[in-house]
């Protein structure tokens, strides 16, 4: 009797996932290509960010939807993609998808499905800068005002932006209302009259990533640029907006472990190539080192991917999650960090022993920029007191 050829049957979404992680691929070479000439130039991403437009990457990195837009797994494995060939843009990107997400994190459903159309029909490149809220004992004051007039608010002060500053479409920011005392998100388009930017010269790392200081001098803000609310505090925050900052701090985690893979498979291509300090197989102190970064890296991808598998299940819940799932999510958040951050910036020094190549040392700088204002102390207290105590409460990190 002869059989039936067996069939494959893929569904829509398995086959836009595919392509849309070809065209990652695609776009991650043709950054390495020339990664170390945009590094050393470290000017504003313009030609980058036009690259990833005219890839379609910018309306694919948007939240999934019936149609379009990427799961939170898929959004990741494109990020960590692009990081490994250049960080600086896998920095820009990660933003980009996180801040996309801000109409779910702050406003009502409909306004943010209205928001996101128009991001993907517009091809818009997002990015922000929401802070956590202070302690009661600051006395700093906010640095962004928002005054109240017939039509919405007048913006005033400034803000650090960490990437495309310079070449955003929209930047999400929080600003204290000077009549209610709250906090506002709001999109500002950086075009808007009264904003001026300032891009960061002379970086460590992350040279390309188009940082700036933001400066808002009596900008009009009407009220559909208002998100909502940034709670004040842990206890009146919902549970789906618990998950905005470490939503970011795990994209950036993508990015971190995209530099550990990026560094380390520069570094063996060029043992392969006999253009590093020793040739592999002639030293077992080589293949002893190899196995010892290999094995970070898997370490760290290891716990980074599970803590990726709990956001996407969170973020899929929306606004049915359970109130303390969270502060869970959190604590996992701040465990990848933890060991991301330890593996880059481990992995990143190791190679310079390795291999003398021109921009290798690049790896190195940018891992240092990325982990810079997070230090590992105050993550690791966090995740004691979560797991000792069974705190409820988010685990926050040092974030800017």
């Amino acid at each position: 009797m002869p059989t039936t050829p067996s069939t494959t049957v893929h569904r829509p979404a398995d086959v836009q996932r595919r392509a849309l992680l070809r065209t990652a691929r695609d776009v991650a070479e043709d950054l390495a290509s020339d990664a170390i000439a945009r590094d050393q130039a470290g000017e504003p991403p313009i030609d980058e960010t036009a690259r990833l437009r005219e890839a379609g990457l910018l309306a694919a990195l948007t939240p999934p939807r019936a149609g379009g837009g990427a799961d939170w797994g898929t959004g990741c494995t494109v990020i960590r993609e692009v990081a490994a060939a250049d960080s600086s843009i896998g920095d820009v990107l990660a933003r980009h998808y996180v801040h996309t997400w801000s109409g779910r994190f702050y406003a009502s459903h409909p306004r943010a499905t209205a928001l996101e159309e128009e991001s993907v029909r517009e091809q818009w490149l997002w990015t922000g800068a929401v802070r956590t809220p202070p302690p009661p004992d600051d006395a700093e004051g906010p640095d962004l005002t928002l005054r109240p007039r017939n039509t919405g608010y007048v913006l005033d002060g400034y803000r650090t932006v960490d990437t495309g500053a310079t070449v955003a479409d929209q930047i999400v920011l929080d600003a204290v209302c000077t009549a209610t005392g709250e906090a506002l998100v709001v999109r500002v388009p950086p075009g808007t009259r009264g904003v001026t930017v300032e891009p960061a010269r002379d970086r460590l790392g992350q040279r390309v990533a188009g940082a700036g200081e933001v400066y808002f001098d009596r900008v009009a803000v009407v009220p559909g640029q208002v998100l909502g609310r940034r709670p004040h505090d842990e206890e009146s925050t919902a549970p789906f907006t618990a998950l905005a900052e470490p939503a970011l701090r795990l994209a950036l985690c993508h990015v971190g472990l995209g530099i550990a893979e990026g560094a380390l498979t520069e570094v063996r291509d060029l043992s392969r190539g006999g253009r590093a300090h020793r040739l592999p197989g002639e030293d077992p102190d080589l293949l002893l080192t190899y196995g010892e970064l290999a094995s970070a890296v898997q370490t760290a991808t290891a716990v980074v991917d599970r803590a990726t598998e709990l956001m996407a299940r969170a973020l899929d819940t929306g606004a049915h999650l359970d109130p303390e799932e969270p502060a869970g999510v959190a604590a996992l958040v701040a465990t990848a960090e933890t060991v991301t951050s330890k593996a880059a910036l481990h992995i990143t020094a190791r190679v310079l022993e390795l291999a003398d190549a021109p921009g290798l040392d690049r790896f190195w700088r940018n891992a240092r920029v990325l982990t810079a204002h997070r230090p590992a102390a105050h993550r690791l207290r966090s995740i004691g007191e979560h797991y000792l105590n069974a705190s409820p409460r988010p685990v926050a990190a040092v974030f800017h």
